[in-house]
């Protein structure tokens, strides 16, 4: 009677193996601090819209205020003065994902210190402004257009980023 089995060596390069497959697969599965920041860049240029929208069919000023590791959308009353959106599952207070940033607020071509403060008025008339946010060696910088429009510029590294300065 013949015994088979694995001998240690054996075993030892099927655990190699399968610690490669699976540090491959945690590696391909995680998206990288770009694809982070595009969700979080592009969920704020929403909110700003909304905001932004919402302060034309209000006819009460909207404001957005950050500081650093965070936002919040606020609303004038002429009763109370600025008070914060809490009740709005849309416009409620939000922070950001660990090591992500607000860097910079640009109003025009004037940097903001902190707290970073933009106003969204109902008459359409409003400053232009430039929002840039980080996450390690990725950044993206959100700018709104004279008539309002909040979006990403497509290249932050480029031409684009002096547009917004």
């Amino acid at each position: 009677m013949k015994i088979s089995g694995f001998t240690l060596i054996e075993m030892l390069i099927v655990l190699l193996i399968m610690g490669i497959l699976v540090g491959l697969a945690s590696t391909i599965i995680q998206p990288d601090n770009s694809a982070l920041l595009r969700v979080e860049v592009n969920r704020l240029v929403q909110l700003m819209n909304i905001a932004e929208t919402e302060s034309r069919f209000s006819g009460k000023p909207v404001a957005w205020t950050a500081d650093g590791r965070g936002y919040r959308f606020w609303r004038f009353s002429e009763d109370t003065g600025w008070s914060e959106i809490s009740q709005d599952d849309l416009l409620r207070a939000r922070t950001l994902p660990a090591g992500m940033t607000i860097t910079n607020l640009r109003i025009e071509n004037m940097r903001s210190s902190l707290p970073m403060r933009v106003e969204f008025s109902p008459y359409g008339s409003m400053l232009v402004f430039s929002v840039e946010m980080s996450l390690g060696t990725a950044h993206f910088t959100i700018a709104n257009s004279p008539v309002g429009d909040v979006s990403v510029l497509p290249d932050t590294g480029g031409a684009n980023a002096q547009l917004a300065q």
